[in-house]
């Protein structure tokens, strides 16, 4: 999307005017005085003013540009953004109850509140200003970055993040290619090494299985998968085929053809499974991890934000427990790992994953 631009500098000087005298050649001392009026407060956004549909959304040219209002944040004007299924979810209220006491712990503000709504995750721009205590970041630094889901979000002409959040935009790519990134990056990242512990120095010859592997999530992990060495295995449709082994996907089933359980039955067990699909896959899916070898599988297909939503604070945190412990529990006495995994918003997991983007292991999938 393409937004006007309208925040403009006018600058207004006023001329000196020069009185002579008429038989003396000696200049009057006239005071020059030179004026700016200030930036513009206000900037051209996409917001929802309530939940719902499609309809909800509404471009305005008055959303107030936002401030810096602790040391370690930056202001950074947009050149680009992307639209992720966490954005259409939002819209709809999804969520709306844990991010709600992320942005207002202390309950002081009045129900509705976050409104008018920012959505939008990742940012690729210029960093405009920075706070006293930012270190790593100048006006001009061209950078990307993913904002958490409780901030005003990047369709924006501006936005402000923490420092801590901004990584230096990779060199090899444009703010278009950069904005599809940041959200879908982190998120696998989390997965894969946070959560999963693979990386780069024991990842070479695992066998890994990713669960909707053509998503943007999945064709990243693909992505990092085999750049630190693992035998991938697709699951996708035959329509993506070709863009997953293209990707680096030694092998592809398609659920379209037939049960996946049943096509996964002829080939070895694995290591580590992503699974980007949930529902009925967990009941399954676990059944073809490597027995007590310390194979895990991890969803990102969790209830957590839905109980919340569905029970409230206490109750949906408590059942949220109740249930990721219980099928911990129960798969570990079976000789595997089950575990949840969320997105992670940080300026140094962003840093490594540019520096495989530059040297041509990571691409964007823009269609």
């Amino acid at each position: 999307m393409e937004f006007l631009k309208t925040c403009v500098l006018r600058r207004n000087a006023c001329n000196a005017v020069c009185f002579w005298r008429s038989r003396a050649v000696q200049k009057l001392s006239v005071r020059k005085i030179s004026t700016t009026s200030p930036r513009s407060t206000v900037m051209p956004a996409w917001v929802i003013d309530k939940y719902g549909k499609n309809e909800v959304l509404r471009f305005t040219q008055n959303m107030m540009i936002p401030v810096i209002h602790y040391p370690n944040e930056v202001i950074i004007k947009v050149h680009a953004a992307s639209v992720n299924p966490i954005d259409v979810n939002m819209r709809s209220g999804y969520g709306a109850t844990a991010l709600n006491i992320k942005r207002d712990p202390l309950h002081i503000k009045t129900k509705g509140e976050e409104f008018p709504l920012t959505l939008g995750r990742d940012v690729s721009g210029v960093v405009m200003e920075c706070g006293l205590d930012v270190r790593y970041f100048k006006p001009g630094d061209e950078v990307w970055a993913a904002v958490p889901p409780w901030k005003q979000g990047t369709l924006s002409e501006f936005v402000v993040v923490s420092g801590n959040e901004v990584s230096l935009k990779p060199k090899s790519l444009t703010h278009t290619q950069a904005a599809s990134l940041p959200y879908v990056a982190l998120t696998a990242w989390s997965a894969i090494n946070k959560v999963g512990g693979l990386n780069d120095k024991n990842c070479a010859g695992k066998r890994v299985l990713i669960l909707g592997a053509s998503g943007g999530v999945g064709t990243f992990a693909i992505q990092v998968m085999k750049a630190w060495g693992a035998h991938v295995t697709a699951v996708c449709s035959q329509d993506a085929s070709e863009l997953v082994r293209k990707l680096g996907a030694d092998d592809v089933v398609d659920y379209k053809s037939g049960s996946v359980e049943e096509q996964l039955k002829s080939l070895k067990p694995f290591d580590f499974i992503l699974d980007n699909v949930g529902g009925s896959t967990e009941t399954w899916a676990l059944n073809f991890l490597k027995k007590w070898s310390g194979a895990t599988y991890v969803t990102l297909v969790t209830p957590f934000l839905l109980n919340m939503d569905r029970l409230g604070i206490a109750d949906g945190m408590l059942q949220t427990g109740v249930t990721v412990g219980s099928k911990a529990l129960k798969h570990f006495w079976q000789g595997v790992h089950y575990r949840w995994a969320f997105f992670m918003a940080s300026g140094v997991y962003l840093d490594d994953i540019a520096k495989l983007v530059d040297e041509g292991k990571i691409q964007p999938v823009i269609e």
